[in-house]
């Protein structure tokens, strides 16, 4: 596993997948140094979910999930007010190891890349899956009545299975404890299976049990 050094930008309610894009704007003086920093440097940074409880140490170092997402800064503007809006595109997972000493307002960690996708020889076999997981997600997406050109291109394209994964979660689940989940579920099947069935719930959900599973 390939080992990596990187500030870490510790976020309430919110998971980074990788094979996608989030846009940030960042106002506390500490992020906003890493910033300065990372771009100074590769311009790359981790995103990680606090863990519940975190707001009586929230200016200190609260508890972090161990696994994240980790990208690298594609845009960036620096705002009259020091403030800066960014815009990452997640790169990968990673495996925090340890949280390093700094003399930096912001926390430092070692950490190792986690590889995901199946070899191509096992894709094939998940086409079923992924099937179900597009035609859930543009049923929810249509039940809702919000248009996502974006993933339909994605779904168009022959983009790998935990890309497909990734990016639906990214952009349809709302539960945050879920989507750390699949952030840390390594095995591609076992998270577009579980990324299935958290859609088929929402949609009957939101329709009321009207809509059964779809897919083969």
């Amino acid at each position: 596993m390939t080992q990596v050094f990187l500030p870490i930008f510790p976020l309430p309610n919110l998971v980074f997948f990788p094979h996608t894009l989030l846009p940030l704007h960042i106002f506390e003086p500490r992020y906003r140094a890493m910033v300065t920093d990372c771009l100074a440097r590769d311009k790359r940074l981790a995103v990680v979910g606090l863990k519940p409880g975190y707001e009586a140490q929230y200016d200190g170092k609260p508890p972090v999930y161990a696994v994240a997402g980790a990208g690298e800064i594609i845009q960036w503007q620096r705002l009259p007010t020091g403030r800066y809006n960014i815009l990452l595109r997640g790169d990968c997972r990673i495996r925090i190891e340890a949280e390093l000493p700094a003399d930096t307002l912001y926390r430092m960690v070692r950490a190792v890349v986690l590889e995901a996708e199946p070899q191509a020889e096992d894709t094939a076999g998940l086409a079923p899956l992924v099937e179900q997981v597009k035609g859930s997600c543009l049923r929810l997406i249509e039940a809702v009545g919000r248009s996502s050109p974006a993933l339909e291109q994605a779904f168009k394209a022959t983009a790998p299975p935990g890309v497909i994964a990734d990016q639906v979660a990214s952009a349809v689940l709302p539960d945050a404890a879920l989507r750390q989940e699949l952030l840390e579920t390594m095995d591609v099947r076992d998270r577009l299976r579980r990324l299935s069935e958290a859609l088929d719930h929402l949609l009957r959900e939101i329709t009321g049990g009207r809509e059964g599973r779809g897919g083969p």
